[in-house]
């Protein structure tokens, strides 16, 4: 293999101060129920993002069966996380929403009305691709996207589904581009304007003026799990009328809100020289001659990091291994299979054996 594979967004980062009941919120609202890892260990090697100084930390990876990506929801083992001590503003540098799909967006609406943890900015409305799609905020305050998509990998008779995307703020979309679309292969333009939005008027900040780039892949997705994760999408927001700021300015990786934009990826050796071409080199490398496979407790594989223009971090994982049946001892070797190839469905469905109920988080 000469290139390397992105199959799809993996998992969004989320930064809380308590990791089981951040859990336990987003099964209940998003029903990210399927555990693929829950790790208590110390942050080695992300010394760059966490004052130079190994950081313990709780944190577990959760997806919804009906597809998409996952959750990584991060806590501090010894640390106070700390939120940023302004009022972050659509437009600001970094992660501003990820988008959550749904099959069903007026049900998936009338269900979050009922919720009292959940606030919802605005009712449905056409979007820049013509789909309809409304924002909330969770009990945290962070800020969701609903956004309508068909896609569905395992049919639970439920209107949501996992992350399909980010809203990320950047100071010039032309200059994200080299790690949007030439390393992630978001190469589809959907959208490109500029102006005044009404879907983001109810939005902090939204009354303002900015440019707006929605990006998708022209390509259908390779790799083992590039089904489960289906199609995604990133939008670059760049405010024309005011100055961003850099949502993580003088925090750690790890502090609360959005963290990273991970993807699961295969030969991370061709994507580190693809990376470094295009002058974003890796900032973080898991993988040393010493320590060829890095173990993430329940699973094994290797994982970077490079940051876009603006600071934001973006994480690829190579995954080797992974718990498919833990109780049973039934872990999946993704090492020795074709790249590019796809895992059974049937497969991949086993790993509803790993579902937590919220009423277990505590």
């Amino acid at each position: 293999m000469n290139d390397y594979i992105v199959s799809g967004i993996q998992q969004i980062g989320i930064g809380v101060d308590d990791m089981k009941n951040a859990w336990k919120h987003y099964i209940e609202i998003f029903n990210m129920d399927i555990k693929i890892l829950e790790d208590n260990s110390e942050a080695k090697l992300m010394l760059p993002y966490t004052g130079n100084q190994p950081q313990k930390r709780h944190a577990a990876i959760a997806i919804n069966m009906q597809g998409g990506g996952g959750f990584e929801i991060w806590q501090y083992a010894e640390r106070i996380p700390q939120k940023a001590n302004f009022d972050i503003k659509i437009g600001d540098l970094g992660i501003f929403a990820a988008k959550m799909k749904s099959r069903n967006i007026n049900s998936t609406y009338e269900l979050f009305k009922k919720n009292n943890d959940i606030r919802i900015l605005n009712e449905p409305q056409k979007s820049i691709d013509n789909l309809y799609s409304f924002f909330v905020k969770d009990k945290f305050g962070n800020v969701f996207q609903i956004v309508d998509n068909q896609y569905v990998f395992s049919d639970e008779k439920k209107s949501s589904g996992g992350p399909v995307g980010s809203i990320i703020g950047v100071s010039d979309i032309k200059k994200s581009f080299p790690v949007y679309k030439d390393i992630l292969g978001y190469d589809k333009v959907v959208y490109e304007g500029e102006g005044v939005y009404d879907e983001f008027l109810n939005l902090n900040g939204g009354e303002g003026r900015f440019k707006r780039v929605l990006l998708t892949h022209s390509n259908k997705r390779k790799g083992a799990f590039a089904d489960l994760f289906g199609p995604s999408f990133i939008e670059l927001i760049q405010s024309t009328d005011r100055q961003p700021v850099k949502i993580f300015n003088n925090r750690f990786w790890g502090d609360l809100g959005f963290i990273h934009l991970c993807f699961d990826i295969r030969n991370m050796k061709a994507l580190k020289q693809k990376c470094k071409e295009t002058g974003f080199p890796f900032t973080v490398d898991s993988f040393s001659d010493e320590n060829p496979v890095f173990d993430m407790g329940e699973a094994a594989g290797n994982f970077a990091y490079i940051e876009d223009p603006d600071g934001t971090l973006i994480e690829f994982v190579e995954t080797f291994k992974i718990p498919i049946i833990k109780k049973l001892g039934i872990y999946l070797n993704l090492s020795k299979r074709k790249p590019d190839k796809t895992l059974p469905k049937i497969l991949l469905k086993c790993l509803k054996f790993g579902r937590v109920k919220a009423k277990d988080l505590g």
